[in-house]
């Protein structure tokens, strides 16, 4: 009888310890899972956020064409300035 008990015992503890191992890898596979879903993100809004800077650096040159100074010229200074930097990193 108190070999039985033991040995229930036993199979209860390797079940628990089976059970914690697999939940920490579901977590891990579950937060790699979601790091690259940000990674995708990120990348998709890079992309956008430099089509819309390379429109907002056409329109500020259109202006400066037009005989727009100051602040139009120091923008477009400003951006290609940024531009630059972030094509070299």
């Amino acid at each position: 009888m108190n070999q039985l008990v033991q040995i229930i015992i036993i199979i209860a503890s390797v079940i628990t310890a089976l059970g914690t191992i697999i939940g920490c890898f579901t977590t891990i596979h579950k937060w790699i899972l979601r790091q690259n879903k940000q990674d995708e993100d990120i990348r998709s809004i890079k992309d956008e956020q430099k089509i819309l800077t390379t429109g907002v650096l056409a329109c500020l040159k259109g202006l400066k064409e037009q005989g727009c100074d100051g602040p139009v010229t120091e923008a477009i200074s400003s951006i290609e300035d940024h531009l630059n930097k972030e094509a070299h990193k």
